[in-house]
């Protein structure tokens, strides 16, 4: 038996280990962070969004080379991206750096965007790793929870509508996973229906009414989550004074290189001609028209008395005449409250004065979207109903419904009669499906552009497309009339389309739109002689 004090150690000895062993401890250098990969959503305009990663490098030694990694909901899609390469595997999307970001000092960061679709509740990200670890840190990503027992049902797929009428709307979705017993539709929290299959008609709706809908699956455990919203609105809107489908062209108030032409010259083929352009002068708000004295003297001594004249002669064809206000080097300023004021009392004045039927708002520099409601609005009331009030934004102030264009128009939606875009002098742009740049001078350029203003908020009668009447008119975007007729069927049946095809059919979309009349004439005629009889076949 060994001596109980054999194993005795003196405590001076001890207090020394100790304090030794305390000694290394503190002398041990702090744990570094984990290197982390955090995910934004810096915007979602609904039918997409974008999103950005900035990853961090929180260790001791420079990351030679990275990877993230991780998955979207079904039916979610990645189209554009920057500073990385991207790979993918059914929802799983993995992003690696390009040559000139992949290695990461210490506390240094790099970063990425991309750009997805459908936004809401399919821009949620899971799973998501930096170099296979978690991306807030630690080891392995966080497992998939494993479900306990009964549950209620999944969020359904995003609903689309496949049909109107007067007095109703019909949807379909996409099925819930788990045990479903039915599907209830919402309109806010109000139940419009409840039904057994993927499907459904809303009716005893007012003409002429915009809805948005959500639906949820049920089981007698509980609702599933809303699904992301669809919107729509019944038909029977009052047209107006002008064509269910119309060509609208623009008339030069000066000299270029197109043809001069008298009013009175314009063809039958054109409905609405819109007077380029109203300008501004040095009050806020105030536009100022008068007959171009260049122009009066290329025509031969064109007079005043004789325009307005001509004026009356196309309302005698049953055309209807507008100004346009802007251009390219519009500078009309409607700011506040002053400003609206007097824009409206000057453009109705002028209205007045030259037999004009409303004003076309082609303010290519910018604009206020309340200030220059108020002053629609104010025009409106001073002209009545029968008021024409069209707009001609170019591309990038319709990508989406934050821009100022697009959130005038949806303002004064019920008082908008269309919105005709400039499909030109834009470069490549995304459409709808956000999988996308296109390039202008395409269907597909046409057709997905238009689909944003459709599915955001605007009836298919306030969308048309506007484009080139030939060589010489644009810059850019020049496209051959037979494919603005191809765009225009794509939109009105989903038929003759290009590699885009719109989620839904737009039987209503209104026309077109060309600039200008005066190009047309130097082309001899061959857009509105072409587009013209096209309108005539769509639905």
């Amino acid at each position: 038996m060994q001596s109980r004090f054999a194993w005795r150690v003196p405590s001076a000895i001890l207090a020394i280990v100790v304090a030794f062993a305390a000694v290394l401890v503190a002398a041990s250098p702090a744990q570094a962070a984990p290197n982390t990969a955090v995910f934004t959503k810096t915007s979602d305009w609904g039918s997409g969004w974008e999103g950005k990663f900035v990853i961090t490098n929180g260790g001791a030694t420079a990351i030679n080379g990275w990877s993230v990694a991780f998955n979207l909901p079904a039916g979610s899609n990645i189209g554009s991206f920057w500073d990385a390469s991207m790979t993918r595997s059914g929802q799983r999307f993995t992003f690696t750096n390009v040559g000139w970001n992949g290695t990461i000092q210490p506390g240094g960061t790099a970063s990425f965007g991309f750009n997805g679709s459908p936004g809401g509740a399919g821009a949620v990200i899971s799973n998501c790793t930096l170099n296979g670890a978690a991306c807030g840190g630690g080891t392995n990503p966080s497992p998939s929870p494993t479900p306990s027992g009964p549950s209620a049902p999944g969020k359904p797929g995003t609903p689309s509508v496949t049909g109107v009428a007067n007095t109703s709307i019909s949807l379909s979705w996409g099925v819930s996973s788990g045990t479903v017993t039915g599907y209830r539709v919402y309109e806010g929290t109000t139940v419009r229906a409840t039904v057994t299959g993927t499907s459904a008609t809303i009716s005893g709706l007012g003409t002429c009414t915009s809805h948005t809908y959500t639906v949820r699956a049920y089981n007698s455990i509980g609702e599933s989550a809303a699904s992301d919203p669809a919107s729509g609105s019944t038909t029977g809107c009052p047209i107006g004074p002008l064509p269910k489908h119309f060509l609208t062209g623009y008339w030069h108030n000066f000299v270029n290189a197109a043809t001069e032409l008298r009013l009175s010259a314009v063809p039958n083929e054109y409905d609405l001609i819109a007077i380029s352009f109203g300008e501004a002068t040095t009050t806020p708000g105030q536009v100022a028209f008068h007959l171009d004295a260049g122009l009066s003297s290329a025509l031969g001594g064109y007079t005043d008395a004789q325009f307005r004249a001509d004026v009356q002669t196309l309302h005698s064809r049953g055309k209807k005449v507008i100004l346009s206000v802007g251009g390219e080097l519009g500078r009309v300023q409607v700011a506040n409250a002053t400003a609206a004021a007097t824009f409206a009392n000057s453009v109705f004045a002028i209205m007045q004065s030259y037999g004009f039927d409303g004003v076309d708002i082609d303010l290519e520099n910018g604009l206020n979207a309340q200030w220059m409601g108020e002053a629609l609005r104010q025009l409106r009331t001073r002209a009545g109903s029968g008021l024409i009030i069209t707009m001609a934004p170019q591309t990038i102030d319709m990508q989406s419904v934050g821009m100022e264009y697009f959130k005038l128009a949806l303002a004064i939606k019920d008082i908008l009669t269309v919105v005709h875009m400039q499909y030109y002098n834009s470069g490549s742009m995304l459409g709808c499906d956000q999988s996308f740049a296109y390039s202008q001078g395409s269907v597909n350029f046409m057709t997905a552009l238009a689909c944003i203003q459709l599915e955001n908020g605007l009836r298919p009668d306030q969308v048309a497309l506007g484009l080139p009447a030939g060589p010489g008119a644009a810059g850019g975007g020049v496209i051959s009339p037979a494919l603005v007729n191809q765009a225009l069927t794509c939109l009105a049946t989903r038929a003759n389309c290009g590699s885009f095809v719109p989620p839904r059919a737009y039987p209503a979309i209104r026309g077109a739109m060309t600039w200008s009349i005066n190009w047309d004439a130097s082309n001899n005629w061959n857009f509105s002689r072409t587009v013209k009889p096209h309108l005539a076949t769509l639905p």
